[in-house]
């Protein structure tokens, strides 16, 4: 059987599909709570994928448990470490 393949984003699509605005995303990116999947040379428009949207999803759930930015940075990098999805 064949995985699905992963979509692709833009970063105004990522903010249109998770309700972050894109000042927020980008804020994000250099605190290195998510991360572009790909950049392209000719544009250098950032790429993101399914998995970031999944982050997104999740930093969503720890900021409504009133979770600093910091506190969810080490949450996240621990369960990078951990190879931990989702």
């Amino acid at each position: 059987m064949e995985k699905a393949k992963s979509r692709v984003y833009l970063l105004k699509d990522l903010s249109s599909l998770t309700g972050f605005s894109i000042y927020t995303l980008k804020f994000y990116l250099q605190l290195g709570l998510i991360h572009e999947a790909d950049r392209s040379p000719a544009t250098r428009f950032r790429y993101f994928d399914d998995a970031t949207v999944a982050r997104l999803q999740q930093i969503r759930r720890l900021r409504l448990q009133k979770r600093t930015l910091a506190e969810i940075r080490a949450l996240l990098a621990r369960k990078d470490e951990a190879g931990v999805v989702g």
